[in-house]
């Protein structure tokens, strides 16, 4: 006869597994590009109209996974994986995945996830309960029996409501696309390679297969948009030429920046002069620590589109991170004043100047990481570089407030409420800046008590 303590461990294993399947996707690695964000903002802004939301509102942030997934989880932020864009072939594609999850968000599916998911963990107690009842009574078997299909039937109710909203969030999709004036063939093309990847491991399109699944299989997808996209008037638009070469050099630049140098030599070998693939290879020399080699084809690009903010900034970002920041600064600065100080751009042509180690900058630095911080409080980068700037300059107090703006981004709330409160006394009373650090402090400690009452 096991015993209830072995009852109740083998329930904390089936609770933890149904925890796995239902719980949204964990913070994650966030990936910041100024050319990338643009371009999904460009991709998405359509959609997003059509959809009634306000684009302001919207965010599309990028993951750093190489799965291929797009995910909400609350608000109105899509998450984006890398992964979903280095498979992707056209923009047209992503934008079918970007109207796909603001389907979820107008509907609301994030407070029903939670919802159902408060829903299934009731179910698997209920099965708690009665398994200890049946251990109790000396009935082992009867117990295990009585835990394990409360399991089966927490997990069925909610993977098939999963998936019914999964199938509602396409039909949702599809008329954000039409709404847009935008192809539904992208859309296609990505559930099809969707299905082929599930033919390739093993996925059969049984009653048993679908039933496991979190989401309906691409095949039943397929089925029920083709015909849909087929008969809607934006089927034959015609892509947008100018996103989808953007697309393709945002793709190769991340393809670069994130894969080994070796893989991106092989993906786009120097015979390949194309935009992209000499974009690609910059960021591959770059990691390879091949610097004239990087700034050659850095430099070929500027030579066909010498005003791109994005070569440019590439230009200084290899300049930077090879020891030679006054060489920097001449790219960088230029690449700030066309995009009209872009947060992430003026962020690093902020930290060149005070990599110079020259005080005559200062006065710049200051002023270009002000200006990026008011226009992106979220930059943590800048926040950091700013509170250099600060302490070089003798002014401890917005050093301590500028520490506390990051602190609390990166979670690091007992650091953070001491930054603010050290702030705080040394900033003139009644003062924005007075005011923020008080805002830190209590954001600070209002975390650290959810985080206390949490154990």
């Amino acid at each position: 006869m096991r015993s209830l303590p072995r009852f109740c461990a083998a329930f904390m294993a089936m609770l933890a597994t149904l925890a796995l399947a239902i719980q949204p996707v964990a913070a994650q690695s966030v990936l910041r590009d100024a050319e990338t964000e643009e371009l999904l903002r460009d991709m998405a802004r359509p959609l997003i109209e059509a959809s009634e939301l306000e684009p302001e509102n919207v965010e599309i942030v990028l993951i750093n996974d190489p799965s291929i997934n797009a995910f909400v989880a609350g608000g109105q932020v899509v998450y984006i994986h890398a992964g979903l864009i280095n498979a992707a072939e056209t923009a047209n594609e992503v934008q079918g995945v970007i109207a796909h999850e603001l389907g979820h968000i107008t509907a609301g599916h994030v407070v029903r996830f939670n919802e159902r998911t408060s829903a299934a963990t009731g179910i698997t107690i209920l099965s708690l309960l009665l398994g200890v009842g049946a251990a109790l009574a000396g009935a082992g078997d009867a117990a295990m029996g009585a835990m394990m299909a409360g399991q089966q039937a927490a997990m069925g109710s909610f993977l098939a409501f999963n998936r019914n909203q999964e199938a509602a969030t396409d039909l949702a999709g599809a008329r954000y696309l039409s709404g847009a004036g935008i192809s539904g063939r992208g859309s296609l093309a990505f559930f099809e390679r969707l299905r082929n990847m599930e033919i390739r491991r093993g996925f059969a399109q049984t009653q048993e297969a679908s039933y496991s699944r979190t989401h309906p299989l691409a095949g039943d997808r397929l089925q029920t948009l083709r015909d849909l996209y087929a008969r809607d008037p934006a089927w034959e638009a015609p892509d947008d030429e100018e996103l989808q070469a953007r697309f393709l050099a945002a793709r190769a630049k991340l393809y670069g920046y994130l894969a080994p140098p070796e893989r991106t030599f092989t993906m786009y070998p120097p015979s390949d002069t194309s935009v992209p693939a000499r974009y690609a290879r910059a960021y591959a020399y770059h990691k390879d620590a091949q610097v004239d080699r990087a700034l050659a084809e850095a430099d070929s690009l500027l030579a066909e589109d010498p005003r791109n903010p994005y070569f440019l900034e590439l230009k200084g970002q290899v300049l930077l991170e090879s020891g030679r920041p006054e060489d920097a600064l001449v790219p960088l600065r230029r690449a700030t004043d066309i995009t009209l100080n872009q947060p992430l751009i003026a962020g690093m042509f902020g930290h060149a100047l005070i990599a110079t180690e020259d005080a005559a900058h200062h006065e710049e630095a200051e002023r270009v990481l002000r200006a990026a911080v008011a226009k992106d409080r979220l930059n943590p980068f800048a926040w950091y570089q700013l509170g250099v700037v600060y302490a070089a300059r003798g002014d401890m107090p917005r050093a301590r407030l500028a520490s506390a703006e990051q602190q609390v981004m990166n979670r690091r709330y007992p650091e953070a409420l001491r930054s603010a409160q050290a702030a705080e006394a040394g900033l003139p009373r009644g003062s924005p800046d007075w005011i923020r650090a008080q805002d830190i402090a209590l954001q600070a400690r209002a975390a650290l008590e959810r985080i206390r009452d949490s154990r």
